[in-house]
């Protein structure tokens, strides 16, 4: 255990001298936990157990960001509730960025601002209290949710059993917020998949709307004159008059050119015809090959995966080097694709302007930089997306998925087919 000045001896700290008073603060820290389904609930409530049950003057609930690089306050004791959601702290900084960092207890006891550790808040008015006790909120097998502040007014000596009641307040603090976090995913993701739905039934009526009204102006308008000049040249060719047929051929030739380049232009609409010409890896070559401008590093494993996951993957990555092209102003990207035996990993890294996701207070899973349709669709397939970015050193994609795993009927018929086709 850390510790700041003075000595840790009694009287006891937290002023619980026997076993049933402690007890009975867990039973109440048990029922807290279960007071809301959200983890701002839950935090707010075991804040106010804590500090009426130890006689400490506050108490602070720092919980882990989803993006694991931060902490958040979202539980605290009055006058500070109204901080809560606004005060954002990265791991590695102040006194609870590093009991996160460490996962180890820090105890002061006065001077706080001799630690090096510490980190002013002006916010929650760190110089108004003397002593402080930071613990890790720790569950098995979650691992870290956040960490648990006490503060005092006085000075207060906190000895080795406060900080084991405060460790156990922690555990069990833990494994409700990483099940409310848990049910906050779930929620989301349900949001995300009827957002999702809702949004791609309208943008199939859209892209239907559009193929009709383009074959109808475009395609059928071609067929149209395209049988005029086949007709009109027949005409000539019956009156003997070759010169004019030849004529109206050459034109017919050329709207057929003309018409088989909309009907293709239509058909990568619906589903990218260089998937099945080169598959996923030689699709996706083409695709950074095709961005200007910028040197290419590829690393594609060029082995197969379902077409759900393959026409999801370019489509991503599409969205990601349109991004690259539009904003990034980058010379150089870098493309990599790992299939394993039971997840694919697509990775678009660049050498651009990047940005900073912290000043925008707790990222998300995409740092909020116009990135929503990779989420969805790597959601649809049950995918997660990692941004990584910082100012001037460029942004990186990072998606993974689960590949389904194929049955042995399934991979015998595919071997038997191939060997079919040797």
């Amino acid at each position: 255990m850390s510790g700041g000045a003075g000595p840790l001896r009694a009287p006891r700290g937290l002023g619980l001298d026997d076993p049933e008073r402690e007890n009975a603060v867990l039973l109440d820290i048990v029922e807290a936990t279960a007071s809301g389904p959200d983890v701002e609930t839950r935090a707010a409530a075991v804040a106010r157990v804590i500090t009426e049950a130890t006689a400490t003057d506050v108490c602070f609930v720092h919980v882990l960001d989803d993006s694991e690089r931060g902490l958040t306050l979202l539980g605290a004791t009055p006058p500070f509730d109204a901080q809560v959601g606004a005060v954002h702290l990265p791991l590695g900084q102040g006194v609870s960025g590093w009991v996160a960092g460490h996962r180890e207890p820090v105890v002061i006891v006065e001077d706080k601002e001799s630690d090096p550790r510490y980190l002013p808040i002006p916010a929650l008015r760190g110089q108004d209290y003397t002593s402080m006790v930071s613990v890790p909120m720790i569950s098995e097998p979650s691992g870290l949710a956040g960490v648990l502040n006490v503060h005092t007014v006085t000075r207060r000596h906190f000895d080795e059993r406060d900080v084991r009641l405060l460790l156990a307040i922690g555990r069990l603090l833990a494994g409700a917020l990483h099940q409310a976090r848990m049910h906050r995913r779930l929620a989301a993701r349900e949001r995300a998949h009827e957002r999702f739905a809702e949004q791609t039934v309208a943008a199939q009526e859209a892209e239907r709307r559009r193929l009709a009204r383009d074959i109808h102006d475009g395609i059928s308008q071609r067929l149209v004159s395209l049988w005029y000049h086949l007709d009109a040249a027949l005409t000539h060719l019956d009156r003997g008059d070759p010169g004019p047929a030849r004529v109206d051929i050459e034109l017919a030739g050329g709207l057929v050119d003309t018409t088989l380049e909309e009907a293709r232009v239509a058909i990568g609409a619906l589903r990218p015809p260089v998937l099945d010409d080169l598959g996923l890896a030689g699709a996706l070559a083409a695709l950074a090959r095709g961005v200007p401008g910028v040197d290419i590093s590829l690393d594609l494993d060029e082995r197969r995966l379902p077409d759900h996951l393959e026409i999801a993957l370019y489509r991503i990555a599409q969205e990601a080097l349109q991004n690259v092209l539009k904003h990034s102003g980058a010379r150089r990207v870098t493309l990599r694709l790992e299939i394993g035996t039971a997840d694919v990993r697509l990775a678009i890294g660049d050498d651009g302007a990047g940005f900073e996701p912290a000043t925008l207070g707790p990222p998300d899973d995409t740092g909020g930089f116009g990135l929503a349709s990779v989420r969805e669709r790597a959601e649809l397939i049950g995918g997660t997306v990692r941004v990584t970015a910082r100012p001037g050193e460029g942004t990186t994609v990072a998606v993974a998925a689960p590949v389904p795993a194929r049955d042995d009927h399934e991979v015998s018929s595919n071997d038997e087919a191939s060997a079919g086709n040797t």
